[in-house]
């Protein structure tokens, strides 16, 4: 069985960070394991607090994964704080994964700033020509590229830009008003379109890190990067379309809608199983 890893925090509410990227991967047919780089108290109308891992606690996670289940993938998310930036990227270069997911989780939707201006300076600087992918949104890349990005054509520049700063493939995502649920994947100098159609669904909390961590488990499989972008973009559209519905605010996508079987029903479908072949065994 493949492995993966997600670096990122903890969603207490399940939605997104660590919670979502597990269970993804899992859906993705992967074993995934997890480094903690924070706990946060939230659930889907918002967050309440948020407590780093210390730099030497993190650096003690990726020790124990990387030297017992080595991954076969890694996807980074949210991270705020430059000294775990720096530690998680000196242990990149040290094991030196074959792919490595990154989700530059800077800018809110609400187009708010996530992480401090001294992270993002790290980030780019350290994390960031780590990867072999980079996952922006657009208010993300129009921070990476320094660029506006109002139409299809901007964010082939912006992505473009991107990618030849920091060598390596970038899957810009649409939405914020500019190709609504289309991306673009631009590397070697060569760009390529994931048209979707929007699904109206407002529980899209946590949808960023599934579908980097959807990327990445497919890469951990052994698919290529376009297809793999294809089958996260196919996965995250069918968790979406499957309208759950939890919470009071943006609540969550329904992670498990492709599993079945036995140990997923629930015990008003066993009820009603059992009924069912009394019926048969009377007749």
């Amino acid at each position: 069985m493949k492995t993966a890893l997600t670096i990122a925090g903890s969603d207490s509410s399940g939605g997104a960070g660590i919670q979502a990227d597990i269970k993804t991967m899992m859906a993705n047919g992967v074993y995934a394991m997890s480094a903690i780089t924070a706990m946060t108290a939230q659930n889907t109308t918002g967050v309440t607090a948020i407590m780093n891992a210390t730099p030497e606690f993190l650096k003690e996670e990726l020790d124990e994964v990387f030297t017992d289940i080595f991954p076969d993938a890694v996807k980074i998310g949210m991270v705020s704080d430059s000294s775990l930036i720096r530690v998680i990227s000196e242990r990149l270069r040290h094991y030196r994964p074959a792919y490595i997911v990154v989700d530059p989780v800077m800018v809110a939707t609400s187009g708010a700033r996530l992480i401090s201006e001294d992270a993002i300076v790290t980030l780019k600087q350290e994390l960031l020509p780590l990867s072999t992918i980079l996952t922006p949104n657009i208010p993300e890349a129009e921070v990476l590229s320094k660029m506006p990005i109002r139409s299809e054509d901007e964010m082939v520049a912006a992505a473009a830009c991107i990618s030849d700063r920091y060598h390596c493939a970038v899957l810009c995502k649409g939405g914020h008003k500019v190709s609504d649920a289309n991306d673009l994947l631009y590397r070697d100098d060569s760009f390529r379109w994931f048209r979707g159609k929007r699904i109206n669904n407002p529980n899209t909390h946590g949808t960023g890190c599934t579908l980097s961590s959807a990327i990445a488990a497919n890469l951990a499989k052994g698919f290529g990067l376009d297809l793999s972008v294809q089958r996260a973009k196919d996965y995250i559209s069918g968790a979406l379309s499957a309208m759950l519905d939890l919470g009071h605010g943006s609540g969550p996508m329904n992670h498990a809608y492709c599993f079945t079987g036995t140990y997923m029903e629930d015990a008003h479908f066993q009820k009603e199983q059992e009924e069912a072949g009394h019926e048969q065994t009377d007749k």
